[in-house]
């Protein structure tokens, strides 16, 4: 029997520790660069009381124990300090980012996770033939690929050479949306939505593609596969309705997981097409060594990565029977 109750319990706790770690470990990786970050904040040649001043305010002047105890109370209270570049908050700097980041992953999963089912039970029927061996040997190849490579390809080929779609941002130039449904919802945003969502899905959507194949491969051995075939049922409807129908369980549990890999693997894409997300933020606020924003962005991100991490374990409780929590 699941005791989902106390596994709850159990998984929050140590989704907590998690997010404590990973800040504590932000917060001295990001000390340990080199360079001067109050060269940000600060103008050489402002005098040396406004200087002091400045500093004070965002207390880069206090010792690294305290800057850690107060970093950590803010974050308890929700106050993720302010930007040393754009002078705002940093969650009001990161507000409309974490939307972008969020849309262009859940139109990746959208994207890949349904062709990834359908190639995956196909490939299984397709076992010891010349196009199962074309079709893995594709999807091996979106697997391995760096998706910075096959991103700069698809922008040479269907953006430069072709002409096709936009090569970088999420609108046209000069665009201003009217309204947040307007935002993402009009045919600017999704003709610059489509080349990074199909570099992203052929990446994404190999995962459910080799689990379903394999596992149906795994199921076709049941005995009640034999069963089925002993009736004289056709082949393909044993594999369709008996063999991936209960192989599908493990690839809609993993669904949780993949999202959450989409979110945390968005940052490659939103350079690459220069996409104002999350990812992309953390490379310009490193660069800038804008600690607020980069730490910032960083733990959005693992939060997002360890909720759908734990929406994946709870599914299992509920969907697989066999599986017991304690």
């Amino acid at each position: 029997m699941v005791n989902i109750r106390g596994y709850l319990f159990r998984r929050i706790f140590q989704t907590i520790i998690t997010i404590w770690v990973i800040a504590t470990m932000v917060f001295v990786l990001f000390r340990l660069l080199p360079g001067d970050p109050t060269t940000m904040v600060v103008d050489p040649t402002f005098p040396a009381e406004t200087r002091a001043a400045l500093l004070q305010s965002f207390g880069l002047d206090r010792p690294i124990g305290e800057q850690y105890l107060h970093y950590i109370g803010n974050l308890l209270r929700g106050d993720f300090g302010i930007s040393f570049f754009s002078r705002e908050p940093v969650l009001e700097h990161l507000g409309s980012r974490v939307g972008n980041t969020i849309v262009l992953a859940l139109a990746s999963f959208l994207f890949a996770y349904p062709i990834g089912i359908v190639c995956g039970a196909f490939l299984a029927t397709r076992r010891g033939r010349l196009s199962e061996s074309v079709g893995l040997s594709f999807t091996l190849f979106f697997r391995s690929a760096p998706q910075f490579w096959t991103g700069m390809l698809a922008v040479t080929i269907f953006s430069f050479y072709l002409g096709w779609f936009p090569h970088s941002g999420m609108r046209s130039v000069g665009y201003i949306a009217a309204n947040d449904f307007e935002k993402y919802f009009n045919i600017d945003f999704l003709h610059h939505l489509i080349l990074p969502v199909v570099v992203s899905g052929l990446y994404t959507m190999t995962l459910p593609l080799l689990l379903l194949r394999n596992t149906v491969l795994e199921t076709l051995n049941e005995d009640y596969i034999e069963m089925a075939r002993a009736k004289g049922l056709p082949e393909r409807q044993v594999i369709y309705r008996h063999a991936v129908r209960n192989s599908i369980l493990p690839v809609v549990t993993a669904a949780a997981v993949n999202i959450g890999m989409a979110l945390g693997g968005m940052t490659v894409i939103e350079v690459v097409f220069s996409w104002p997300g999350l990812g992309r933020e953390i490379v310009q606020a490193v660069t800038r060594q804008d600690f607020p924003v980069a730490q910032g962005a960083f733990l959005l991100l693992a939060v997002m990565v360890l909720l759908m991490n734990l929406l994946a374990d709870l599914a299992y409780a509920y969907l697989d029977p066999r599986i017991s929590y304690h």
